[in-house]
């Protein structure tokens, strides 16, 4: 591979980012309903990518269900005082998803359902964490996502799955690794709390890995149904589950960190 080929998608995946940081970072910072929105609209728009690589008969309305959804299961909580409703409802979506599938049910339906996990994980950390969480997460991930794509294409090496994600080297994931750990002794340092440096850093780590395998489960699902990118709504990323794919993975990993009182800098 030529110079010129490996950086040819650099300047419009950096347009992308930017952009995509700017908008984000706003709805991040204000939290509350416009952050809701959001999320909302990303887990609709990634659920009717999903559907249209699995071939569903009517996406565009598995997506607008899954939106509105993922809004119910955060509002009626607040609303009826319990979360009795939660699981029915996106267990329903996900099987009124399935059932416009013709074949690869299960794998449709496991998608589906860690697309509405991960966004709720996005929603709980922001609203009950806090807004310091969100940004840790986000920079574990984004963090471990240029470290490996800039030491994947200058060191190369081996492949870390090339069956299912050929791109993806070693080098590429240890520097993820890496990054990722470097935010979490940030995260401590700069914020205090009574969680152990080694710990902090092993678990923005792991973090960063659950984001990784995050990215690779949509590779493999992708090259199970033939194509390249979930959609072309995003230049230089694809579509918007190529792009946040990492992001569902981690936030499901630090919404159990979460639950159980694991977040790097935890008072």
């Amino acid at each position: 591979m030529s110079a010129e080929t490996k950086w040819a998608d650099l300047l419009p995946r950096i347009v992308s980012a930017v952009i995509l940081i700017i908008i984000c970072g706003v709805e991040i910072y204000l939290g509350g309903l416009p952050f809701s929105i959001l999320v909302w609209l990303a887990c609709g728009l990634m659920t009717w990518e999903l559907a249209r690589m699995f071939g569903a008969s009517n996406p565009v309305a598995l997506g607008v269900m899954a939106a509105i959804v993922l809004m119910m299961v955060e509002q009626l909580p607040v609303m009826l005082g319990s979360h009795a409703l939660s699981l029915p409802l996106a267990v329903a979506a996900v099987l009124v998803g399935a059932a416009q599938i013709a074949r690869d049910k299960w794998i449709y339906s496991l998608f589906a359902m860690w697309i509405l996990v991960g966004c709720y994980a996005f929603l709980v950390i922001r609203h009950a964490a806090g807004l310091e969480w969100l940004l840790w997460l986000v920079a574990v991930v984004i963090v471990s996502d240029i470290a490996g794509y800039f030491a994947g294409r200058m060191l190369g090496g081996p492949k870390f799955w090339p069956r299912v994600s050929p791109k993806k080297t070693w080098s590429g994931t240890v520097a993820g690794w890496g990054g990722a750990a470097l935010v979490g002794l940030a995260t401590v340092v700069i914020m205090g709390g009574t969680i152990a440096l080694w710990l902090a850093t092993l678990l923005s780590a792991v973090t960063a890995f659950a984001g990784q395998m995050g990215d690779i489960a949509e590779s493999a699902v992708k090259r199970r149904v033939g194509i390249k990118d979930s959609s072309a709504l995003i230049p230089g990323h694809g579509g918007v589950l190529d792009r946040f794919d990492a992001m569902l993975g981690a936030g499901a990993f630090a919404l159990l960190l979460w639950y159980f009182d694991f977040l790097p800098g935890t008072p």
